[in-house]
């Protein structure tokens, strides 16, 4: 791939929270140079879709998009993403297909009606104490790609843990739908090819990006602009505009643009060594997770 393949950076902190506006979603943008990336309708509280509505109608043309969530459940561990159930799908995209399906009444995107539908509930972790009996115990299934996190010093959490203030689950199901709906329109690497030109979607988790800007992951987080502009300098960024708080949503989706603007020139982050075809289609993978 050329070092000059994408020319604008987009980083986008999700929300599986209930409802339809959302404190946590915030959504950055940077191109090529220095620049700091900028917060796009900073203080707005986006709706799912109409950060939907922004990929499809104003996204820049060749921006590489970072999503923090999971794109796809665990597969490898089991031979599926719901040992058990006849009905459980073949790969990432019939996954995302049945998802929406289920949820379709749901509003916002939600995804109550998937995470209390009798048979696949019996995979998840739940509010009130209620786990499924397929869950596994412990943390929970974990994919190829949250292994490989874990062998950088991350600690990913299971995409079937819909509890507790790390769970990722609804963010992942409910990005699920988001992604369905960007099919033919904008491409999901690496569960589609990477195009020679033009825009596509990747997995992201904001703990590499500040890893890499010299943060641990048990501070990843960074609530003030001088522990942002502390991070992006470490990335060759000039600081970015403010003083005093900041929400880390915001600072997380900030770094993490500006991380995807270096990291998209290292070819090996293309081509990590755990991703196979078999993995690629069904249980993707985070971009930067080696």
């Amino acid at each position: 791939m050329k070092p000059d393949r994408f020319r604008h950076f987009a980083a986008i902190d999700w929300s599986g929270a209930a409802g339809e506006r959302h404190r946590g979603i915030a959504l950055a943008l940077c191109s090529s140079g220095q620049a700091a990336p900028q917060l796009i309708l900073p203080g707005q509280r986006w709706s799912r879709q109409e950060v939907l509505a922004w990929l499809l109608e104003q996204l820049p043309a060749d921006t590489l998009v970072g999503f923090d969530m999971g794109i796809s459940l665990a597969f490898a561990d089991a031979g599926a993403f719901f040992p058990h159930w006849a009905a459980s799908p073949p790969d990432a995209r019939t996954l995302w297909a049945m998802i929406e399906q289920i949820c379709a009444e749901d509003p916002h995107l939600n995804v109550s009606s998937l995470v209390d539908h009798p048979e696949a509930a019996r995979h998840f972790r739940r509010q009130g104490g209620r786990e499924g009996d397929l869950f596994g115990g412990g943390r929970g299934r974990l994919r190829v790609t949250e292994r490989a996190q874990e062998a950088m010093g991350c600690k990913p959490t299971s995409n079937f843990n819909l509890v507790g203030p790390a769970q990722v689950g609804k963010s992942s199901l409910t990005g699920m739908r988001l992604l369905h709906r960007l099919h033919k329109r904008l491409p999901v690497w690496p569960i589609d090819p990477l195009p020679d030109r033009g825009s596509a979607v990747v997995e992201i988790y904001t703990t590499i990006a500040a890893i890499a800007a010299g943060r641990s992951a048990g501070r990843s987080k960074m609530r003030s602009h001088d522990e942002l502009n502390s991070a992006l300098a470490a990335l060759g960024c000039k600081p970015a505009a403010g003083r005093g708080p900041i929400a880390d949503h915001a600072s997380d989706a900030i770094l993490t643009a500006a991380w995807l603007r270096l990291a998209a020139a290292d070819k090996g982050l293309w081509q990590p060594a755990g991703l196979t075809p078999q993995i690629a289609r069904t249980e993707g993978w985070t971009f930067g997770a080696r």
